[in-house]
C-alpha cells in the first residue's frame, strides 16, 4: 500500500549537519504518524522523532534542540534536519510511516556516520 525510500545519509565530521529525506509512495493520504528510527551496531532501534499529520512533534531527548522533522502532507514526504552531528549519532536511520487500518511501513534504511 505504502512504500519509503529515505535518501541523504553520508560522512560528516562531527559538529556538521545532514538533511535525510523519506519519499512516501501509494496510498499517502492513509498515513498517521511518520517517524525516523535509529540503530547502531550492536543496539536496538529507537525513535529519534516523529510528527503527526497534523504537525506535532516528539523528539528523543538526545537530539532535542539539534534534530528537526518536518512533513509535507500532500507529498508523503518526510525530512530530518540533523545539526551539531555527535560521533555517537552515527547510525543506520529508518524511516517509518503509520497507516490506517494497515498497520507500519518501513524504509529500507540509510547509512549516517559520523567522524570525530
Amino acid at each position: 500500500q505504502v512504500q519509503l525510500v529515505e535518501s541523504g545519509g553520508g560522512l560528516v565530521q562531527a559538529g556538521g549537519s545532514l538533511r535525510l529525506s523519506c519519499a512516501a509512495s501509494g496510498n499517502i493520504f492513509s498515513i498517521n504518524i511518520m517517524g525516523w528510527y535509529r540503530q547502531a551496531p550492536g543496539k536496538p532501534r529507537e525513535l529519534v522523532a516523529d510528527i503527526t499529520s497534523g504537525g506535532r512533534t516528539n523528539y528523543a531527548d538526545s537530539v532535542k534542540g539539534r534534530f528537526t522533522i518536518s512533513r509535507d502532507n500532500a507529498k508523503g514526504t518526510v525530512f530530518l534536519q540533523m545539526n551539531r552531528l555527535k560521533p555517537e549519532d552515527t547510525a543506520d536511520y529508518y524511516c517509518k510511516a503509520q497507516i490506517a487500518l494497515f498497520g507500519d511501513a518501513w524504509g529500507k534504511g540509510t547509512l549516517v556516520t559520523v567522524s570525530s
